[in-house]
């Protein structure tokens, strides 16, 4: 019995003592010094890992470079990819306008086709542009939709060039009457009947001559002549007109600028909320008429004719009756 008490204390007397309170106490500095060291053994290894993986994909990559030429070109095509995307966000809610060269490393998929259409919902517009936008639909027999897009464009415009936008909207009516594929004899074209071989360095940043029948293009490019045209006449709304009609050097400009004024005036009303009347032009182009004229002659040359086989007929019944 003796010699078992006496191995259980040798044991106890070798045992660790048990710790005190002083020494289960948080020391900051300590504590400091274990995170120092587990994190600067976590970035060597770490260092380490990444030195051995560059070596490996550097010694490939020396046995087999077309594997090397394969990532880059898959490297540049994202890149590029990505820097259109981030070019692309110019022009959120404008996709009709965007420079053919940023879609071309897209997928279709890319832009949507509510993007690429030119219109915009009327009530999304304030509401001295939505009134003028419904007035425009109305009398030009248009979707509302696009119209809004346009009328939004050239508030845009109007305030970034200091001119009335129910100015631009006016001479686009008489223009084209808000038809974007419209082309005049001489080449006039789109909606703000711009002379494409004229000012085909304007469509340039909008990747070419084709951009003119872009609506907002078009709009965007038929501004910029109009406000250089004002300029050349000395800063005359009028002659500034009569400039961008082609008139001026002629006497007259057959009414060109008294039709885009009135429905200027128009419009205005419309803008600053005084009703104006929505009337169709009654104006019949001359070509017609001319044919119109001619249907009838011809009408009364056919009647002239019958009446006279009539009456020739009625005189040889006679000459055998009296036979």
């Amino acid at each position: 019995m003796n010699a078992l008490l006496n191995t259980a204390n040798s044991r106890l007397r070798r045992s660790k003592p048990l710790p005190t309170l002083a020494a289960l106490r948080f020391d900051p500095q300590s504590a400091y010094k274990n995170a120092h060291q587990v994190f600067f053994k976590f970035l060597h290894n770490g260092f380490a890992m990444l030195g051995a993986a560059i070596f490996l994909i550097c010694l490939v990559l020396m046995f087999k470079p077309d594997l090397l030429k394969t990532g880059e070109a898959k490297l540049i095509d994202w890149l590029q990819a990505r820097q259109t995307m981030l070019d692309l966000d110019d022009y959120k809610g404008q996709a009709s306008v965007i420079p053919s060269g940023l879609t071309v490393n897209l997928p279709e998929s890319a832009l949507d086709a509510s993007e690429r259409a030119t219109a915009t919902d009327p009530a999304d517009l304030p509401k001295q542009q939505a009134a003028v936008a419904f007035w425009i639909s109305k009398k030009y027999k248009v979707a509302p939709e696009p119209v809004a897009a346009l009328v939004e464009e050239a508030y845009k415009l109007g305030s970034k060039v200091k001119l009335d936008p129910t100015l631009i909207l006016a001479i686009m009516a008489i223009e084209s009457g808000f038809n974007p594929f419209a082309q005049s004899p001489v080449g006039a074209q789109g909606l703000m009947q711009v002379m494409t071989k004229i000012h085909s360095d304007k469509y340039e940043n909008f990747g070419g001559k084709l951009a003119a029948f872009d609506p907002v293009t078009n709009l965007r490019v038929g501004v910029k002549v109009l406000q250089e045209s004002i300029a050349r006449a000395g800063g005359s709304i009028e002659g500034g007109l009569k400039q961008y009609v082609g008139a001026a050097n002629l006497p007259h400009d057959d009414g060109y600028g008294s039709k885009v004024l009135s429905e200027y005036n128009a419009l205005h009303r419309v803008a600053t909320g005084r009703p104006a009347p929505i009337i169709a032009s009654s104006a019949v182009p001359a070509a017609i008429s001319v044919d119109v004229s001619n249907i009838k002659d011809q009408t009364e040359s056919i009647r002239t004719k019958a009446s006279g086989d009539n009456q020739n007929l009625a005189n040889k019944g006679e000459l055998l009756a009296k036979l």
